[in-house]
């Protein structure tokens, strides 16, 4: 394979291992008894964060793509913001808004209508 195919391989790993370990329960719910156990604190916020995940997930593979220093922390940023931009596109992260709809009343005549 050439270094694109893996570099595109790393991206869609990346985003698959992030999001199983961000926002999903996981087979036989041990992601999310992982991801309890980890508790509300620093580690609870690491892996409930996709952002967060990602960055970390992406670090074997930059360092495993690129030959020198620099090259491994540029594979490493773009595997990472790679699965970022994939996740976007993917909506995962959407909130729903609600905004809130107001109707002027309107003035009524002598019997109410």
């Amino acid at each position: 394979m050439t270094i694109c195919l893996y570099f595109l391989a790393s991206i869609l790993a990346t985003w698959r291992l992030a999001h199983l370990l961000s926002d999903e329960d996981g087979p036989l719910n041990i992601v999310f008894m992982l991801r309890e156990k980890a508790g509300s604190g620093f580690w609870g916020s690491l892996i409930s964060c996709f952002y967060c995940v990602s960055i970390w997930i992406a670090a074997p593979f930059g360092i495993w793509m690129g030959t020198t220093t620099i090259e491994k922390i540029v594979f490493w940023i773009a595997v990472s913001g790679g699965a970022c931009i994939l996740y976007k596109l993917t909506g995962e992260n959407k909130k729903q808004v609600h905004i809130p709809y107001y109707e002027e009343e309107k003035a009524r005549d002598e019997f109410g209508i």
